[in-house]
């Protein structure tokens, strides 16, 4: 088990590479590329291509923690949810990172973005928006607008993005994804949806000289971690699994 599993329902490591230039589109080059992700992993079975283009590879969803892989037009990704280990996750997207510029002909210098995400989702039937508040709290200087009198909170989404350097082309966000729309508040009727933390690190720009994608994110991982470690769990996901479980 990860050491991130206990702070939420499901857990998931995405990683995302957008280019500059579109990706190669070819029959060739995209089954070979996908062959030796699934020789890699064989339980990667399923393939498909999607109305606009976008071709996909993942292992059956039902078994709760599955792989995917997808190519799109001018964006690479890869994702593992709920991965028995951290490792694991970032192994399976390193060696997306290294057959790419072999079989799929990416350079360094052709990234617009490289970006890791973790997420973290929690399972909670009720108002997100209201969840949010009551768990993490609300700026001050907003607190007034819940005191007008009939209001209801339709949409709370805290989000934060920081610059790690001084170019600000490395990255971290965290951002909050409620799924609580106007009609359920209307009614009162709410579905069990998914409300959604994300901590991504991202990097824009072509990479540094002398810099690989799998050296870059390393880096990525390094970051994600130590926003979780010291930010992210004891300040917003405990808050908020605390929150839920006493609903």
């Amino acid at each position: 088990m990860n050491r991130y599993s206990s702070l939420s329902d499901d857990f998931y490591v995405n990683m995302n590479l957008s280019t500059e230039m579109e990706l190669p589109g070819n029959r060739e080059s995209i089954l070979q590329y996908f062959e030796r992700l699934q020789k890699k992993y064989p339980t990667m079975r399923n393939f498909y291509c999607r109305e606009k283009g976008d071709f996909i590879l993942e292992e059956d969803k039902e078994q709760g923690h599955y792989r995917w892989s997808t190519v799109e037009q001018r964006r690479l990704c890869s994702g593992h949810v709920n991965p028995a280990t951290i490792e694991d996750a970032l192994e399976q997207h390193k060696l997306v990172l290294e057959l790419a510029p072999y079989m799929l002909s990416l350079s360094t210098i052709d990234c617009e973005a490289i970006d890791l995400l973790f997420g973290f989702d929690f399972t909670y039937r009720g108002n997100h928006n209201r969840l949010v508040i009551d768990a993490l709290g609300i700026n001050p200087g907003l607190e007034r607008l819940l005191d007008i009198p009939g209001t209801q909170i339709v949409n709370y989404e805290p989000t934060i993005t920081v610059a790690l350097d001084e170019d600000c082309k490395m990255q971290c966000r965290l951002n909050i994804e409620t799924r609580t729309n106007a009609y359920q508040v209307r009614t009162g009727e709410f579905p069990e949806e998914q409300l959604s933390v994300y901590v991504t690190a991202r990097r824009y720009g072509g990479l540094p000289p002398d810099t690989t994608y799998v050296q870059m994110l390393d880096s990525l991982a390094r970051v994600c971690c130590e926003m979780i470690d010291h930010h992210v769990a004891d300040n917003v996901l405990r808050p908020l699994a605390r929150a839920i479980a006493a609903k």
